[in-house]
């Protein structure tokens, strides 16, 4: 690495949270030789992971310099690379890629990283990586560089999360991946992986793909790792590398593409680029392959979506951790039981997070003992079907299922803390369960209600204690989606307040403090870019070009493929409510009100994206198409409008929290920033509101 592009790099980020590498020299056992071992370390546990901003990889490189002297002097027989404990490096500081103004800038990150890990894969000893904690990004990229690698069973996380974020690994990760594990396991790591969420590699399943060369238990990992190299240098152990056929890499890339076609719908280029570079890895040398990731790298540093990509990584892992407007966390009071009133599916899915996340007692009630059986039954399955797959031990599974009971009387909640109502979305049914519940609880229970767009102020209008009603909205499926709206009715105090945000927290869900409005936050928006794209449909716009029409946003799913999702009963009646509250400008469909009264449950084929001819038959239309590019526009300023009237109303603190909501409630992408930074990019909230929803800078490149 040259001093000059290394100053470069530092200057630009003068926070820098420095990883050191110091360098120690071993026995190996059995008399194998002299080992030199870094160890990288930022100074601080395991809760500040390791990162490498420009200084660490200075540090990095004058540790490589001492070894590479004890090498050529021929004082060590190999090298290796480790990190503190739990931890071996999660990959480059986001934070300095946040204050890059200019291209020069973003190329001396790239390069700089290439200059000082190659150098591993360059000394004239061999060296291994002993993965003994969670490796992303430039982590994983800097073990590939060694020649060998051992892992830890224990490890929690193991990725190459660019691609997510917009990025693409740029330090070595789609040159050296590819021709490590083959193609088609490249693509699944660098690729599949990264788009579904960021899915994350336990230490055993990088094992078995062939990233790492051995494994070994947490306990004694070290140990072992320098016996297994040790092993390797006498020649007691060879490490075969695999050779990977023409076919092998045209197939995967082929489904390479498949895969971000069908996340992505061609949105944002970092998929197609990370996959670019994955073919070039077939033929290029080092220089070559290292060459073209600078390039890219620094495109991406310096685009609009990688900066919307920090930014709702930052929201997802910082402001979610910290929801704005929550009471403090010691006014709330402790749950040491739970009512559910209903056995129903929704109900059942809370009775299973509530009693596995608090493993406090769990109550279910409803109207019969059928139903009252059904939904514990259900949890119990459920916990069954865990610890089959090794999640639960026989112990703990016996303690679980024991928590959980039903009850045809709401007697049952006398004890309980926290009761939350899962029933019919009907005003009048939840006013009467919670005067039901209200009676026979304690005055400091918390009544939580799980609706998705009623009134909470209204529903708590007839008690006695109004103050202790809280909403608590969940999204489905309850166990995958990590979004709770945490609705504050006028009457809310804030112990109440306190405690649902104290629950939210040991339930592992991410919280955002939402006014009483209707439908909240993620439902409002849903709702009315879904009632956009049926207003064309009524009109007269075929099926296909409405339900296409925002694949450029590159959403989870299509509005069509979405209202299935969630129901088309439950989608009209969402409709409906919104209409009630704000009829000018929400619309009810009458072609969906058909399809309900119909009992269609999607305008497809099941499986499929053909129109299901009954659903067809059922459809009347007009004969004003719109085309898809009026479509995405009318649909990008009806949520842009929409967003602006729920800042103004205090619906949610600041459009940071409506990102927060679209991405962990809607799955929606990180390189639209959630929604508002996207707006801002394209110029639809100008137009729209006259102004930005962010500050230039914020989730977009400096002016």
């Amino acid at each position: 690495m040259t001093s000059e592009l290394a100053q470069k790099a530092a200057e630009a980020f003068p926070d820098e949270v420095v990883t050191s590498a110091p360098v120690r020299v071993l026995d190996l056992p059995n008399g194998a030789g002299r080992f030199a071992l870094i160890t990288l370390d930022n100074g601080f546990d395991h809760t500040k992971p390791t990162t490498f901003g420009p200084r660490g990889l200075i540090n990095i490189g004058a540790a490589l310099d001492e070894v590479a002297r004890l090498a050529d002097a021929g004082e060590i027989v190999a090298a290796g690379v480790t990190g503190k404990p739990f931890i071996f490096a999660v990959g480059a500081d986001l934070k300095g890629v946040e204050v890059v103004t200019e291209r020069e800038q973003a190329y001396a990150i790239g390069k700089s990283g290439h200059d000082v890990f190659r150098r591993f894969g360059e000394l004239s000893v061999p060296t291994f990586a002993f993965i003994n904690g969670a490796a992303m990004g430039g982590g994983v990229e800097i073990g590939l560089h060694c020649t060998y690698r051992t892992i830890s069973a224990g490890v929690p996380a193991f990725s190459l999360p660019e691609v997510f974020l917009g990025l693409i690994p740029g330090w070595g990760g789609t040159q050296l991946l590819p021709r490590l594990i083959g193609p088609d396991a490249a693509v699944t790591v660098i690729l599949e992986n990264s788009l579904s969420q960021n899915r994350q590699l336990k230490g055993v399943k990088a094992y078995e793909l062939g990233i790492a060369d051995a494994l070994f238990e947490p306990a004694d990992f070290l140990e072992e790792s320098l016996a297994w190299a040790a092993s390797v240098l006498r020649g007691e152990l060879v490490v075969e590398r695999k050779k990977f056929s023409d076919e092998e890499w045209e197939a995967a890339l082929e489904r390479g593409k498949q895969i971000a076609d069908s996340k992505v719908h061609g949105a944002t280029p970092a998929p197609y680029l990370a996959l670019d570079l994955i073919a070039k890895a077939r033929t290029a040398s080092r220089d070559e392959g290292f060459a073209a990731e600078d390039e890219a790298l620094t495109d991406r540093i310096m685009s609009e979506e990688l900066r919307s990509g920090i930014y709702a990584f930052n929201l997802v892992q910082k402001r979610a951790k910290r929801p704005a407007g929550a009471p403090d966390k010691s006014l709330a009071r402790p749950v040491t039981k739970v009512g559910i009133v209903g056995a129903g599916l929704m109900a059942s899915q809370l009775a299973l997070l509530f009693v596995q996340r608090l493993a406090v007692p769990v109550v279910l009630t409803d109207i019969d003992q059928e139903r009252v059986d059904k939904g514990v039954k259900y949890v119990h399955e459920q916990l069954d079907f865990q610890a089959l797959k090794g999640r639960l031990n026989a112990d703990k599974l016996n303690r679980l299922k024991a928590l959980v009971s039903g009850s045809l009387t709401k007697d049952a909640f006398a004890d309980a803390d926290f009761v939350i109502e899962a029933v019919f979305e009907e005003l009048s049914v939840k006013q009467q369960v919670f005067a039901e519940v209200e009676a026979v609880v304690r005055p400091d229970c918390v009544l939580a209600t799980n609706t998705s767009s009623l009134s909470i102020t209204q529903m708590a209008a007839k008690l006695e204690h109004p103050e202790r009603v809280v909403g608590f909205h969940f999204f489905n499926p309850v166990a995958v989606l990590p979004l709770l709206e945490i609705v504050r009715a006028e009457k809310t105090d804030d112990a109440s307040l306190a405690t649902a945000f104290a629950v939210a927290k040991q339930l592992k869900k991410s919280s955002v403090l939402v006014k009483d409005a209707p439908a909240f936050v993620v439902n409002r928006l849903l709702t009315r870019f879904l009632g956009v794209v049926n207003e064309v449909l009524d009109e007269g716009t075929p099926v296909e070009v409405a339900d296409s029409a925002l694949e450029p946003l590159g959403l989870p799913m299509s509005p069509f493929v979405l209202m299935e999702l969630v129901g088309p009963a439950v989608a009209l009646h969402v409709s409906e409510t919104l209409h009630g509250a704000f009829p000018d400008r929400f619309s009810v469909s009458e072609n969906v009100r058909r399809l309900v009264g119909a009992g269609k449950k999607a305008f497809y084929l099941p499986g499929t994206t053909t129109l299901d001819p009954e659903v067809e038959a059922l459809l009347q239309v007009g004969d004003k198409p719109s085309t898809a590019e009026e479509v995405r526009d009318r649909a990008l300023s009806a949520i842009a409008e929409e967003i602006d009237l729920m800042l103004k109303d205090g619906v949610v603190a600041e459009a940071q929290d409506i990102d927060l909501c679209m991405i962990l409630g809607a799955g929606w992408p990180f390189h639209l920033g959630g929604i508002t930074p996207y707006l801002d990019r394209t110029g639809v909230s100008e137009k729209v509101t006259g102004r930005r929803f962010l500050p230039v800078g914020v989730a977009s490149l400096p002016s």
